[in-house]
């Protein structure tokens, strides 16, 4: 099964999780909304995407929105209009016709292998933008490879926005998820937000999650909150003041299926909190 699934990768996502892999330990990746819940027969939201070293302030590099998509409440791919990359940001709007919750997102999942070839040189699979297959794997990677180490990952960014009244998010089972069971537009100062993350539908214990508030550069400290998932893929936030928050998992375990010896996960998202 897990072999159908990498196979069935879309390639358009395939960037955005090669780029958060290379980047993850050293900056910060998002897609920022105007807003995530308003109302009305119809709306406008825009959104800011990019690769930053502080969390809401571009300064690094824009995210490359030919690997962005968005799908309203019914499932329905959403054009991402007026968009435009920036130096330091992508830019984007998105128009807001059916009543309920659209995703803004970019997933990917793919093999990477590295090795020594007979010089002793570092090898690495696939290329550059390419995605890893058990087909590609088989072809390009001597059988007989020394020190070889190959990795499954699973990378997942994305960000909510409700017109009218919050629907209901539908998982897919395939890759890093976030389920939501306090819905990601209807959080609350005080108000305590439960969430699940999962792996290929089964839950992730002992992930590492890190949360950041927006206004980061204007704070000595960036007074992040570190929680792990309990052994269901739980965890808990009481969310103390308003505003935009950023959060991030990163996972890693040795339950992959061969050829893998690894499984690596990462994910972020935005969340906006209201004021009660």
């Amino acid at each position: 099964m897990k072999n159908k699934m990498i196979k069935s990768l879309v390639a358009a996502s395939l960037a955005v999780g090669l780029l958060q892999s290379n980047i993850a330990n050293a900056h910060r990746v998002w897609i920022k909304p105007s807003t995530t819940v308003v109302s009305g027969e119809s709306e406008w939201v825009t959104f800011d995407a990019a690769v930053a070293n502080v969390i809401f302030f571009a300064d690094h590099f824009p995210l490359g929105l030919n690997y962005l998509k968005a799908l309203s409440p019914s499932g329905k791919e959403v054009e991402l209009q007026n968009a435009a990359k920036l130096k330091y940001r992508s830019v984007f709007d998105l128009e807001l016709t059916e009543q309920g919750t659209y995703q803004v997102f970019g997933a990917s999942q793919s093999l990477t292998a590295s090795w020594k070839d007979d010089e002793g040189k570092r090898q690495r699979w696939p290329g550059r933008g390419e995605v890893g297959t058990i087909e590609g794997f088989n072809k390009s990677v001597p059988k007989n490879a020394t020190d070889l180490k190959v990795v499954e990952s699973s990378r997942r960014i994305e960000v909510f926005v409700t017109l009218g009244e919050p629907s209901t998010i539908k998982s897919t089972g395939k890759g890093i998820e976030l389920n939501a069971k306090t819905h990601p537009t209807d959080l609350y100062v005080g108000e305590a937000a439960q969430f699940q993350f999962v792996l290929d539908g089964k839950p992730i214990s002992g992930g590492d999650i890190v949360i950041v508030k927006d206004g980061e550069k204007y704070r000595n400290d960036s007074k992040a909150l570190k929680i792990k998932t309990d052994d269901k893929g739980n965890f808990e936030v009481n969310f103390k003041e308003a505003g935009l928050y950023w959060l991030e998992l990163e996972y890693s375990d040795d339950k992959a299926a061969a050829p893998a010896q690894e499984r690596s996960a990462s994910y972020s998202a935005v969340f906006e909190v209201q004021a009660i």
